[in-house]
Protein backbone atom coordinates (compact mmCIF):
# COMPACT_ATOMS: atom_id res chain seq x y z
CA UNK A 1 0.00 0.00 0.00
CA UNK A 2 1.36 3.53 -0.99
CA UNK A 3 0.60 7.04 0.83
CA UNK A 4 1.73 10.57 -0.08
CA UNK A 5 3.98 12.75 2.06
CA UNK A 6 1.53 15.47 3.82
CA UNK A 7 4.13 17.78 3.14
CA UNK A 8 5.57 17.18 0.04
CA UNK A 9 2.75 15.04 -1.58
CA UNK A 10 5.31 12.32 -3.00
CA UNK A 11 4.42 8.82 -2.76
CA UNK A 12 5.99 6.81 0.04
CA UNK A 13 5.34 3.58 1.68
CA UNK A 14 4.09 5.26 5.12
CA UNK A 15 1.79 7.29 6.30
CA UNK A 16 3.57 10.82 7.55
CA UNK A 17 6.61 12.43 5.84
CA UNK A 18 9.73 11.86 3.60
CA UNK A 19 12.72 12.41 5.53
CA UNK A 20 13.26 14.92 4.17
CA UNK A 21 10.58 16.92 4.53
CA UNK A 22 10.46 16.17 7.96
CA UNK A 23 14.01 17.53 8.58
CA UNK A 24 12.46 20.51 6.96
CA UNK A 25 9.67 20.63 8.95
CA UNK A 26 11.24 19.79 12.49
CA UNK A 27 14.38 22.25 11.19
CA UNK A 28 16.38 19.21 11.97
CA UNK A 29 16.37 15.47 12.43
CA UNK A 30 13.63 15.49 15.07
CA UNK A 31 10.25 13.72 15.42
CA UNK A 32 7.30 15.38 14.06
CA UNK A 33 3.51 14.33 14.53
CA UNK A 34 0.60 14.05 11.76
CA UNK A 35 -1.33 13.35 14.08
CA UNK A 36 -2.43 16.01 16.80
CA UNK A 37 -4.24 14.98 19.81
CA UNK A 38 -6.50 18.31 19.56
CA UNK A 39 -10.00 18.49 17.92
CA UNK A 40 -10.84 21.86 15.94
CA UNK A 41 -13.10 22.99 19.25
CA UNK A 42 -10.05 22.73 21.43
CA UNK A 43 -7.96 24.74 18.86
CA UNK A 44 -10.57 27.42 18.83
CA UNK A 45 -10.32 27.41 22.63
CA UNK A 46 -6.95 27.91 22.83
CA UNK A 47 -6.92 30.67 20.02
CA UNK A 48 -9.55 32.72 22.22
CA UNK A 49 -6.91 31.85 25.20
CA UNK A 50 -3.81 32.80 23.25
CA UNK A 51 -5.65 36.14 21.11
CA UNK A 52 -3.94 38.61 23.46
CA UNK A 53 -0.61 36.88 22.45
CA UNK A 54 -0.68 36.40 19.22
CA UNK A 55 0.30 39.02 16.53
CA UNK A 56 -1.11 36.88 13.52
CA UNK A 57 -3.78 38.90 11.85
CA UNK A 58 -6.78 37.43 9.59
CA UNK A 59 -9.54 36.01 11.02
CA UNK A 60 -9.30 32.23 9.82
CA UNK A 61 -9.30 30.05 13.02
CA UNK A 62 -5.41 29.77 14.15
CA UNK A 63 -3.45 28.23 16.97
CA UNK A 64 0.49 29.14 17.86
CA UNK A 65 2.41 25.85 18.05
CA UNK A 66 5.90 24.44 19.33
CA UNK A 67 8.03 21.94 19.04
CA UNK A 68 8.48 19.81 22.46
CA UNK A 69 9.72 16.34 22.78
CA UNK A 70 8.30 15.28 19.65
CA UNK A 71 5.05 16.76 19.79
CA UNK A 72 3.04 19.98 18.76
CA UNK A 73 2.28 22.00 21.97
CA UNK A 74 0.01 25.08 21.89
CA UNK A 75 2.40 27.97 23.29
CA UNK A 76 1.31 31.63 24.03
CA UNK A 77 4.89 32.82 22.92
CA UNK A 78 8.31 31.42 20.80
CA UNK A 79 5.36 29.62 18.79
CA UNK A 80 7.63 27.78 15.87
CA UNK A 81 4.38 26.58 13.89
CA UNK A 82 0.98 28.08 13.03
CA UNK A 83 -2.02 25.40 12.69
CA UNK A 84 -5.74 26.21 10.83
CA UNK A 85 -8.23 23.88 10.97
CA UNK A 86 -11.14 23.72 9.04
CA UNK A 87 -12.86 27.54 9.40
CA UNK A 88 -15.61 27.54 11.87
CA UNK A 89 -16.92 30.14 9.90
CA UNK A 90 -20.23 29.66 7.05
CA UNK A 91 -17.94 29.61 3.69
CA UNK A 92 -19.95 29.45 0.65
CA UNK A 93 -18.57 26.27 -0.44
CA UNK A 94 -15.71 23.41 0.02
CA UNK A 95 -15.34 24.28 3.26
CA UNK A 96 -13.61 21.38 4.42
CA UNK A 97 -11.01 21.56 1.79
CA UNK A 98 -9.59 24.68 2.61
CA UNK A 99 -6.67 23.23 4.33
CA UNK A 100 -6.02 20.89 1.57
CA UNK A 101 -6.32 23.47 -1.12
CA UNK A 102 -3.47 26.47 1.32
CA UNK A 103 -1.51 22.82 1.29
CA UNK A 104 -1.76 21.71 -2.24
CA UNK A 105 -1.27 25.09 -3.50
CA UNK A 106 1.62 26.25 -1.50
CA UNK A 107 3.24 23.04 -3.04
CA UNK A 108 2.69 23.68 -6.39
CA UNK A 109 4.11 27.37 -5.59
CA UNK A 110 7.56 25.75 -4.70
CA UNK A 111 7.78 22.87 -6.73
CA UNK A 112 6.23 23.46 -9.74
CA UNK A 113 7.12 27.28 -10.43
CA UNK A 114 10.00 27.66 -7.97
CA UNK A 115 8.72 29.85 -5.73
CA UNK A 116 10.05 30.24 -2.07
CA UNK A 117 6.97 28.92 0.02
CA UNK A 118 6.58 28.50 3.59
CA UNK A 119 7.19 25.15 5.21
CA UNK A 120 3.92 23.44 5.16
CA UNK A 121 1.86 20.18 5.33
CA UNK A 122 -1.53 18.74 6.27
CA UNK A 123 -2.13 17.06 9.68
CA UNK A 124 -5.35 15.16 10.97
CA UNK A 125 -6.66 16.41 14.63
CA UNK A 126 -8.27 13.52 16.95
CA UNK A 127 -11.24 13.97 15.66
CA UNK A 128 -9.48 12.83 11.85
CA UNK A 129 -10.23 16.58 10.52
CA UNK A 130 -7.12 17.71 8.35
CA UNK A 131 -5.93 20.94 9.55
CA UNK A 132 -3.15 22.96 7.69
CA UNK A 133 0.16 24.07 9.29
CA UNK A 134 3.04 25.83 8.96
CA UNK A 135 6.25 26.62 10.01
CA UNK A 136 6.92 30.55 11.06
CA UNK A 137 9.95 31.56 9.03
CA UNK A 138 9.87 34.88 11.35
CA UNK A 139 11.97 32.74 14.19
CA UNK A 140 15.38 31.55 13.72
CA UNK A 141 17.31 29.79 16.40
CA UNK A 142 14.77 31.30 19.33
CA UNK A 143 15.23 34.90 17.93
CA UNK A 144 12.50 37.02 16.06
CA UNK A 145 13.14 38.35 12.73
CA UNK A 146 11.99 41.82 11.85
CA UNK A 147 9.23 41.71 8.98
CA UNK A 148 7.33 44.24 8.05
CA UNK A 149 4.30 43.79 5.70
CA UNK A 150 2.98 46.08 2.49
CA UNK A 151 0.72 47.79 4.51
CA UNK A 152 3.18 48.60 7.17
CA UNK A 153 6.02 49.23 4.87
CA UNK A 154 3.10 52.01 2.76
CA UNK A 155 1.37 53.38 6.24
CA UNK A 156 -1.24 51.85 5.25
CA UNK A 157 -3.80 51.32 8.64
CA UNK A 158 -7.62 51.20 9.16
CA UNK A 159 -7.53 54.33 11.11
CA UNK A 160 -5.15 55.90 8.31
CA UNK A 161 -7.19 54.32 5.00
CA UNK A 162 -10.62 52.95 6.36
CA UNK A 163 -11.73 49.25 6.59
CA UNK A 164 -10.47 48.97 3.18
CA UNK A 165 -7.17 49.72 4.10
CA UNK A 166 -5.47 45.96 2.60
CA UNK A 167 -7.07 46.12 -0.59
CA UNK A 168 -7.33 50.10 -1.92
CA UNK A 169 -4.25 49.82 -3.54
CA UNK A 170 -2.46 48.31 -6.71
CA UNK A 171 -0.06 45.54 -7.52
CA UNK A 172 1.67 48.72 -9.42
CA UNK A 173 2.00 50.41 -6.39
CA UNK A 174 3.49 47.54 -4.71
CA UNK A 175 6.64 47.85 -7.02
CA UNK A 176 7.37 51.49 -5.85
CA UNK A 177 6.67 50.18 -2.16
CA UNK A 178 9.44 47.21 -2.54
CA UNK A 179 11.26 50.27 -4.60
CA UNK A 180 11.66 52.31 -1.77
CA UNK A 181 12.43 49.70 0.98
CA UNK A 182 14.62 46.97 -0.75
CA UNK A 183 18.15 47.49 -2.15
CA UNK A 184 18.73 44.52 -4.39
CA UNK A 185 15.03 45.52 -6.21
CA UNK A 186 16.02 44.06 -9.40
CA UNK A 187 16.00 40.29 -7.68
CA UNK A 188 13.53 40.92 -5.58
CA UNK A 189 10.61 42.42 -8.09
CA UNK A 190 10.94 39.05 -10.26
CA UNK A 191 9.99 37.73 -7.08
CA UNK A 192 6.90 39.78 -6.83
CA UNK A 193 6.12 39.61 -10.27
CA UNK A 194 6.04 35.70 -10.37
CA UNK A 195 3.69 35.79 -7.17
CA UNK A 196 1.54 38.38 -8.23
CA UNK A 197 1.37 36.29 -11.40
CA UNK A 198 0.59 33.00 -9.55
CA UNK A 199 -1.94 34.43 -7.74
CA UNK A 200 -3.67 34.89 -10.65
CA UNK A 201 -3.06 31.71 -12.45
CA UNK A 202 -4.69 29.91 -9.23
CA UNK A 203 -7.63 32.15 -8.15
CA UNK A 204 -6.50 33.99 -5.51
CA UNK A 205 -8.59 36.89 -5.25
CA UNK A 206 -6.87 37.93 -1.16
CA UNK A 207 -3.43 38.82 -2.55
CA UNK A 208 -3.73 41.46 -0.67
CA UNK A 209 -0.90 44.10 1.00
CA UNK A 210 -0.93 42.31 4.60
CA UNK A 211 0.68 39.12 1.99
CA UNK A 212 3.47 40.74 1.23
CA UNK A 213 6.29 41.38 3.25
CA UNK A 214 9.87 41.86 3.63
CA UNK A 215 12.07 40.64 6.84
CA UNK A 216 15.85 40.86 6.84
CA UNK A 217 18.06 38.03 5.43
CA UNK A 218 21.30 36.80 6.70
CA UNK A 219 23.25 39.44 4.97
CA UNK A 220 21.02 42.39 6.09
CA UNK A 221 19.30 43.03 3.18
CA UNK A 222 15.54 43.57 2.95
CA UNK A 223 14.37 40.60 1.14
CA UNK A 224 10.95 39.28 0.18
CA UNK A 225 10.16 36.71 2.91
CA UNK A 226 8.81 33.04 1.41
CA UNK A 227 5.74 33.37 0.38
CA UNK A 228 2.17 32.21 2.47
CA UNK A 229 -1.25 31.88 2.24
CA UNK A 230 -1.72 31.21 -0.93
CA UNK A 231 -4.73 29.58 -1.97
CA UNK A 232 -7.45 29.29 -4.72
CA UNK A 233 -9.68 31.73 -2.91
CA UNK A 234 -12.52 31.41 -5.37
CA UNK A 235 -13.03 27.62 -4.91
CA UNK A 236 -14.73 28.48 -1.55
CA UNK A 237 -16.02 32.19 -2.54
CA UNK A 238 -17.11 31.56 -6.50
CA UNK A 239 -18.24 35.17 -6.74
CA UNK A 240 -15.07 37.24 -5.54
CA UNK A 241 -13.11 39.33 -7.85
CA UNK A 242 -10.80 37.92 -9.73
CA UNK A 243 -7.68 39.95 -8.00
CA UNK A 244 -7.47 41.19 -5.13
CA UNK A 245 -6.21 44.47 -5.70
CA UNK A 246 -6.28 46.20 -9.35
CA UNK A 247 -2.99 45.80 -11.31
CA UNK A 248 -2.47 49.36 -12.11
CA UNK A 249 -3.13 52.92 -11.12
CA UNK A 250 -5.13 54.19 -13.94
CA UNK A 251 -3.89 52.11 -17.29
CA UNK A 252 -6.40 49.99 -18.58
CA UNK A 253 -4.99 47.96 -21.78
CA UNK A 254 -7.24 47.27 -24.69
CA UNK A 255 -7.44 43.59 -23.54
CA UNK A 256 -8.75 44.21 -20.24
CA UNK A 257 -11.67 46.93 -21.88
CA UNK A 258 -12.82 44.43 -23.84
CA UNK A 259 -12.92 41.53 -21.98
CA UNK A 260 -13.16 42.91 -18.37
CA UNK A 261 -10.61 40.83 -16.59
CA UNK A 262 -6.71 40.82 -17.10
CA UNK A 263 -4.57 38.70 -19.27
CA UNK A 264 -1.05 38.70 -20.95
CA UNK A 265 -0.74 42.30 -22.42
CA UNK A 266 -1.70 43.51 -18.30
CA UNK A 267 1.06 41.36 -17.00
CA UNK A 268 3.56 42.43 -19.85
CA UNK A 269 3.17 45.93 -19.17
CA UNK A 270 3.38 45.29 -15.49
CA UNK A 271 6.72 44.10 -15.85
CA UNK A 272 7.30 47.12 -18.01
CA UNK A 273 6.79 49.03 -14.68
CA UNK A 274 8.20 46.90 -12.63
CA UNK A 275 11.57 47.39 -15.08
CA UNK A 276 11.57 43.86 -16.08
CA UNK A 277 12.81 42.74 -19.60
CA UNK A 278 9.64 41.47 -22.18
CA UNK A 279 11.14 38.65 -22.74
CA UNK A 280 11.81 37.35 -19.01
CA UNK A 281 8.35 38.37 -18.53
CA UNK A 282 7.16 36.43 -21.26
CA UNK A 283 9.06 33.20 -20.13
CA UNK A 284 7.55 33.72 -16.97
CA UNK A 285 4.03 33.78 -18.19
CA UNK A 286 4.55 30.76 -20.38
CA UNK A 287 5.79 28.74 -17.80
CA UNK A 288 2.42 28.26 -17.02
CA UNK A 289 0.78 26.69 -19.93
CA UNK A 290 4.06 24.46 -20.51
CA UNK A 291 3.83 23.84 -16.30
CA UNK A 292 0.06 22.41 -16.80
CA UNK A 293 0.38 18.89 -16.61
CA UNK A 294 2.88 18.60 -13.42
CA UNK A 295 -0.18 20.85 -11.57
CA UNK A 296 -2.76 18.10 -12.75
CA UNK A 297 -0.51 15.77 -11.54
CA UNK A 298 -0.27 17.42 -7.86
CA UNK A 299 -4.13 18.15 -7.98
CA UNK A 300 -4.61 14.68 -8.38
CA UNK A 301 -2.13 13.33 -5.49
CA UNK A 302 -3.26 15.81 -3.22
CA UNK A 303 -5.63 15.63 -0.34
CA UNK A 304 -8.60 17.52 -2.00
CA UNK A 305 -11.78 16.03 -2.08
CA UNK A 306 -12.54 14.78 -5.68
CA UNK A 307 -15.23 17.37 -6.57
CA UNK A 308 -12.60 19.74 -4.65
CA UNK A 309 -9.96 18.42 -7.36
CA UNK A 310 -12.08 18.84 -10.09
CA UNK A 311 -13.56 22.78 -9.57
CA UNK A 312 -10.08 23.63 -8.70
CA UNK A 313 -8.72 22.42 -12.18
CA UNK A 314 -11.34 23.84 -14.16
CA UNK A 315 -10.67 27.46 -12.42
CA UNK A 316 -6.89 26.73 -13.37
CA UNK A 317 -8.06 25.82 -16.74
CA UNK A 318 -9.93 29.32 -17.29
CA UNK A 319 -7.24 31.43 -16.05
CA UNK A 320 -4.78 29.66 -18.81
CA UNK A 321 -6.83 30.67 -20.99
CA UNK A 322 -6.69 34.38 -20.14
CA UNK A 323 -2.86 34.25 -19.74
CA UNK A 324 -2.80 32.02 -23.33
Amino acid sequence: MTYRCMSTLKEISHEGFTPAARRRLSGGNRKFPFRLPYSRADIVNEQVRQAEHMSISGVQDKVSLKLAGGELVPTESGGEYILKPIPSAVIPSFRSDIPANEHLTMQVAEQVFGISAAVNALVYLKDGEPAYLTRRFDRQNGRKIPQEDFCQLGGRTEESHGRNYKYGCSYEETGRILKRFCPAYQVEVEKLFMRILFNYAFSNGDAHLKNFSLFMSDHGDHVLTPAYDLLCTSLHFPDESRTALDMFNTFESAFFKQNGYYGTDDFLKLAEIYGIRTGRAERFIAAYGKSADKVELMVESSFLSKAAKKEYLRRFRDRLMALS
